[in-house]
């Protein structure tokens, strides 16, 4: 159902107060929202809820409750539909398969393998944080990580979500990945994911960008063009002098303002374009001068 000016957690509240067995809200429009603050949820200015019902639920009764409680007369556009019963725990396999990013490196969900015979696998279920290689700025990360030469170097992934990037860095050869993310879901996505991937001793993962000590051979950051603008002396700062560097989470109309914060003491390499969905998001990778 689309809420229109209908209040969702009203509406929400009413749906399991009727029997729902999960409800979730969705875009009904394409308005995305992008990497809200920790603690924050804001919704979409227009926004879908979907409610899960068992078989013998009464939707009679349901609307009715939602028209009264609510104060309305009338609901807006919405639709019941009859759903087979399946094993829903394992229903998102369908969608998420296994990834090739560059040479060697795929991204794995549950047990699936890949027939590649020096593949590096990364195994990561989608979860509580942002980061499983769907979306082209992290695509375009592993991508960059793969091309690298790994062997030996120390990693900071800045604004780690899932920890992807850092576990690829270990699973590509890295020696050891610092991940700093200042949301708690993250920070427990990423040890898990660790753990998960037998890296769990070779990356420390921090709460605060205050708590990260040292230089790095290589930083990635894959967050968004603001934060990767106010945070220029915090990212660049703990990048050695020769290191890689690699920003993401950026729209290709957003480069030039970012080049241009980074560039007195980044040598640039060509962004490196991907477009999905209508837009078109860059990878910027230099070198510390």
């Amino acid at each position: 159902m689309d809420l229109r000016a209908l209040d969702a957690d009203a509406v929400e509240e009413i749906f399991l107060q009727s029997g729902a067995q999960s409800v979730t809200l969705t875009d009904a429009a394409d308005n995305p929202v992008l990497e809200p603050a920790p603690g924050e949820a804001p919704l979409w200015v227009d926004t879908r809820i979907t409610g899960l019902f068992p078989a013998d639920a009464d939707f009679e009764e349901l609307e009715n409750k939602l028209l009264h409680d609510l104060g309305i007369g009338k609901l807006p556009p919405h639709r019941i539909e009859k759903l087979e019963d399946r094993a829903w725990e394992r229903e998102w396999l369908k969608d998420f398969q296994p990834m090739r990013f560059g040479d060697r490196l795929w991204i794995c969900p549950g047990d699936m393998q890949t027939d590649q015979r020096d593949a590096v696998v990364v195994r990561l279920d989608p979860g509580l944080a942002f980061g499983t290689g769907t979306h082209p700025t992290t695509a375009l990360c592993l991508e960059w990580l793969d091309a690298l030469d790994n062997t030996g170097p120390t990693i900071l992934d800045y604004g780690c979500g899932s920890g992807v990037l850092a576990i690829a860095a270990l699973k590509l050869g890295a020696e050891k990945a610092v991940a700093m993310d200042i949301d708690p879901q993250a920070l427990i996505a990423t040890r898990l994911n660790a753990e998960r991937n037998d890296v769990a001793g070779r990356v420390e993962v921090l709460g605060s960008d205050e708590a990260i000590e040292g230089r790095f051979d290589v930083v990635v950051a894959n967050i968004l063009a603001g934060p990767l603008v106010e945070l220029v002396h915090s990212i660049t700062s703990r990048l050695s002098k020769g290191g890689k560097l690699a920003l993401s989470g950026v729209l290709s109309a957003q480069v030039l303002d970012i080049m241009h914060a980074y560039k007195p003491l980044i040598r640039f390499n060509e962004p490196v374009l991907r477009e999905q969905d209508g837009q078109s998001w860059a990878l910027l990778s230099g070198t510390r001068i």
